[in-house]
C-alpha cells in the first residue's frame, strides 16, 4: 500500500500540480494526528515517510532528564544510555513505536487528506481561471432559482445573479442562454463564488465590444456608458481617426449592430452618441435626441445650462427626466436644461440670439431632411 500511496502523491503532483512536498507535509501531520486519536497517545511523535523504499515509521519524542515526571514525554539519562551512550541530560531521544495495523491508519488518513488537498487544488484552478474574467462578459445557462438569486451554469462553476442586478421585467426560466457581467469573484472556504450582472454598464460595453469590430480592435473608442436597465441606455463613443465615424460604426449597416445588443437587452433603447472633450459639443450630443440652442458652462462647479427650444424642453428632459439625468451620468457634467422663453426672461439669451439660433435650427433641420431623403432615394435604387 505505502508504494501505491506514493504513486498516487507523484500523480497527483503531475496532473494536478499540486506540489508533492506539499501532499508529503500534509500527509505526515495527518498520521500524527491519526495514530495520537487511534492509540490515544499523548506523546510527541514524528512520522517519517520514505518514498525509496516505500515506508512509514512512528517514532515517540522523549526528552531525557535526571529524574522522569512525565513517563510519556520524558526518559531517564540510564535508560536513554541503553539506547545509545553519547546521550546527555537535555537531548531528544526517538524510540520507533510503529502500530502493527499502522497501515491502515495511514491509508485512512492519506485517503482523507488526499482527497481535501485535491479539492484545494481544483478550486483554486477554478478560481485563478475565473478572476480574470471579472469585468468580463460570460455566457451561461440558467441551472436554478430562489427568492435572492439567479443561478446561472458558467461551465465550471455556477455564478449568483442577484436579484437587484436583474433587469426589470426580464423573465427567467430553467436551460434559458444569458449573457451576464462578471462583477466579483471570490475565493471563499467553500470554495469559489462570483457574482454577475445583467444591469451594470459594463455589460453594455462589452456587447458593443462584441458587436462592433472597430470597438474590439481600437479604432473607436467607449468613452463613456450610461444605464438604467431595462429602459434605456446612452454610451459615447470616439475615434482618433477623423475618416472614421464612430457612431456609424456602433449604429451599423441599416441599425444591425445596435439591434442585435437592443434584441439582447429585450428592448432596452439606446442612444449613441459622439463624444468631445469641448463640453458645449458634448452635453448637446448627450442630450440627443433633442435639438440644443446654446451650453452655458460654469468651469468651477462644471455646471451647465443648456437652451433648448420650447417644443423640444420635454424631449431634453425626457419622461420623468431620463433623458437629462442619463446625459449627467454620461457626460460628468451637472445638466439644468431651460427652454427659449426662460431663457429670455432670465436674461440668459437675447431676442437676437434667439432668432440667429432659430434660423441655425432651420438650417440643420433642411440639412437632416435632405440627407434623409438623399438615403431614402439611395435605397430606392439598390
Amino acid at each position: 500500500m505505502n508504494k501505491e500511496l506514493f504513486e498516487a502523491i507523484n500523480y497527483l503532483e503531475k496532473e494536478k500540480g499540486i506540489d508533492k512536498n506539499i501532499l508529503i507535509e500534509a500527509l505526515e501531520a495527518a498520521l500524527i494526528s491519526a495514530y495520537k486519536k487511534n492509540f490515544k497517545s499523548a506523546t510527541n511523535v514524528r512520522v517519517d515517510l520514505k518514498e525509496e523504499s516505500g515506508t512509514m515509521r512512528v517514532f515517540a519524542q522523549k526528552d531525557i532528564v535526571e529524574e522522569v515526571e512525565d513517563h510519556q514525554q520524558q526518559i531517564s539519562l540510564e535508560e536513554a544510555h541503553q539506547i545509545s551512550p553519547a546521550y546527555e541530560v537535555g537531548d531528544v531521544v526517538e524510540i520507533e513505536v510503529t502500530p502493527r495495523d499502522f497501515g491502515r491508519i495511514a491509508a485512512q488518513a492519506a485517503k482523507q487528506v488526499v482527497t481535501q488537498r485535491v479539492r484545494e487544488a481544483e478550486r483554486g484552478i477554478i478560481y485563478n481561471e475565473y478572476i480574470d474574467r471579472e469585468e468580463d462578459i460570460m455566457n451561461g445557462t440558467i441551472q436554478r432559482m430562489d427568492g435572492r438569486f439567479v443561478y446561472v451554469n458558467l461551465g465550471k462553476l455556477e455564478a449568483k445573479l442577484p436579484e437587484a442586478e436583474c433587469i426589470a421585467g426580464e423573465t427567467y426560466n430553467i436551460h434559458d442562454r444569458i449573457k451576464v457581467y462578471v462583477t466579483k469573484v471570490e475565493n471563499t472556504n467553500k470554495g469559489p463564488s462570483i457574482f454577475v450582472s445583467r444591469t451594470h454598464p459594463g455589460l453594455l460595453k462589452r456587447l458593443f465590444e462584441m458587436e462592433v469590430p472597430e470597438i474590439y480592435d481600437g479604432t473607436v473608442e467607449v468613452k463613456s456608458v450610461a444605464r438604467e436597465a431595462g429602459d434605456r441606455s446612452k454610451i459615447s463613443v470616439h475615434a482618433d481617426d477623423p475618416e472614421v465615424d464612430a457612431v456609424g460604426s456602433c449604429v451599423g449597416q441599416k441599425g444591425q449592430r445596435v439591434q442585435t445588443i437592443v434584441d439582447e437587452l429585450h428592448g432596452e433603447k439606446i442612444d449613441i452618441v459622439e463624444w468631445s472633450e469641448d463640453p458645449v459639443e458634448y452635453v448637446s450630443n448627450a442630450l440627443s435626441p433633442s435639438k440644443v440652442i446654446r451650453v452655458l458652462v460654469d468651469e468651477e462647479e462644471k455646471a451647465t445650462t443648456v437652451i433648448v427650444p420650447d417644443y423640444q424642453l420635454s424631449l431634453a428632459i425626457g419622461k420623468r427626466g431620463q433623458n437629462a439625468r442619463l446625459a449627467a451620468k454620461l457626460t460628468g457634467w451637472k445638466i439644468d436644461i431651460k427652454s427659449e422663453t426662460e431663457a429670455k426672461e432670465e436674461g440668459l439669451i437675447s431676442e437676437t440670439e434667439i432668432k440667429q439660433d432659430q434660423e441655425t435650427l432651420q438650417y440643420e433641420d433642411s440639412l437632416d431632411f435632405e440627407t434623409s431623403y438623399e438615403d431614402e432615394d439611395e435605397d430606392l435604387f439598390k
